[in-house]
């Protein structure tokens, strides 16, 4: 019998915590014998999207492509997680569209807390407007109207999210309980 796969899909401003929050859960769901495949939009960009500018057209095609690649997986029995900003609600609601079974995690932050844990400084550099289109400054980001799950990385800890997250996952069908 083929596991029946699923998209989990962490969305969120740069530094919210969801490619943190994401590895975790690849970690349980080997754990408790799933397959499963994470795509970081970092390491996407790297590789499948090399070339794509910061443009709402280029970031769109970022997105298509990775929501293609977590559709493929997911057919297939696989748990495909995406961790990637994906700021746009529309391209976000296509990708949704694609796929029989789509879970979207909302992993929130406001700025101001985003700012204050930066080690890159990314956020000042942005806010000074060093940095054009950065994502929740200069550049829009729209909050998903109706996500699965909304963890809330500047109230909650780490530890607290995964197990809503996991608990959710588990409730869906998604998870064997540990």
């Amino acid at each position: 019998m083929t596991e029946r796969g699923v998209t989990i899909w962490f969305t969120g401003l740069s530094g919210a915590g969801k490619t943190t929050i994401a590895e975790q859960l690849v970690q349980i769901a080997r754990d408790r014998g799933r397959n499963v495949e994470m795509l970081d939009g970092d390491v996407v960009r790297t590789n499948l999207s090399k070339g794509l500018g910061f443009s709402k057209e280029d970031r769109d095609i970022n997105i298509r492509r990775i929501g293609f690649v977590c559709n493929l997986l997911a057919r297939n029995g696989v748990i495909a997680v995406a961790s990637a900003i994906s700021p746009y609600r529309a391209i976000r609601d296509e990708v949704r569209a694609t796929h029989d079974d789509f879970v979207e995690v909302y992993v929130r932050c406001s700025i101001e807390k985003l700012t204050e844990r930066d080690v890159k400084g990314l956020y000042a550099k942005a806010l000074s407007g060093e940095i054009k289109n950065f994502t929740g400054v200069s550049d829009p980001y729209e909050e998903p109207l109706t996500p699965e799950v909304l963890l809330d990385s500047e109230t909650e800890t780490e530890e607290e999210s995964l197990a809503k997250l996991v608990a959710k996952l588990e409730e869906l069908g998604h998870l064997p309980p540990a």
